[in-house]
């Protein structure tokens, strides 16, 4: 599942694959830019944002992308087969004479002019593993609704940028608080912004991501996430499953009923 560790790890792919070298193949598969023509202009970087990703081109254009649930952008060499997925799922492609960037089920893909990023990304908050993190800015909008259930507020990428569902319900876990717990009410908030640049800090160089702090196996890769009906990993409690959110948008949300404290549905 596409989070902040993973669009790093995208992104630096991309970026070492594009970055420096003019196109010679771009296709983009949308509808609003489908005439758009690229070829020709060098690709200048591959800057992720939160969950979000910025090909900067010469000319002053930026192809912003987001990977939704199940998006990716594959790498593959000139003359080596895709296995992405099906051609119909492929919604952008940019390539130079050594690599081709194939881009499958992006739900976002949006050609913007350089200077008008922020138009598409300047809500977000602090980027965990960019730059411009800044702790003191991240607790201050998490604190802004302080009502607010912690997992909700957790996901909001208008907050902290990064967070997906998998580090939500982590996240709590290691706050001993229930997601439904109101953000005003979790004892150092400070701790948690913490521990979560930590986490996914931990995780961008990884193949495969873990949240667990012993990592021989069999150890599960993560606490809670995924483990629903399974016995928690600290106290030996049996580990539930619900969704949070409002009716339009459901995410699967694990907690221990013994070690996290606060309201449950």
């Amino acid at each position: 599942m596409p989070e902040g560790d993973t669009v790093w790890q995208a992104a630096q792919r991309l970026h070492t694959a594009l970055a420096g070298r003019p196109l010679v193949r771009a296709d983009l598969r949308v509808p609003r830019f489908a005439t758009a023509d690229l070829t020709g202009r060098t690709v200048l970087d591959v800057t992720p944002r939160g969950k979000h990703l910025l090909t900067r081109l010469e000319g002053g254009l930026t192809l912003h992308s987001h990977l939704g649930m199940d998006g990716a952008w594959r790498i593959y060499a000139a003359a080596e087969r895709w296995r992405g997925g099906p051609a119909h799922q492929i919604r952008a492609i940019l390539g130079n004479a050594e690599r081709t960037a194939v881009g499958y089920r992006l739900p976002l893909l949006e050609l913007v002019r350089t200077q008008d990023e922020a138009q598409t990304i300047g809500h977000l908050g602090p980027d965990l593993l960019g730059p411009d993190w800044d702790p003191d800015e991240a607790l201050r909008r998490l604190l802004a609704a302080p009502e607010r259930p912690l997992g909700e507020a957790l996901l909001d990428q208008r907050n902290l940028a990064g967070i997906g569902n998998v580090y939500k319900s982590e996240l709590c876990f290691y706050a001993r608080a229930t997601p439904w717990l109101p953000v005003g009410e979790l004892p150092s908030l400070e701790r948690l912004v913490a521990a979560a640049k930590r986490l996914l800090e931990a995780n961008r160089d990884r193949p495969s991501r873990r949240t667990t702090l012993r990592e021989r196996a069999p150890t599960p890769l993560f606490y809670v996430y995924g483990r629903a009906g399974r016995p928690c990993l600290r106290c030996g409690a049996t580990i539930r499953h619900a969704d949070q959110g409002d009716s339009t948008r459901l995410r699967p949300t694990y907690w221990c009923p013994h070690c996290q404290k606060g309201p449950s549905p």
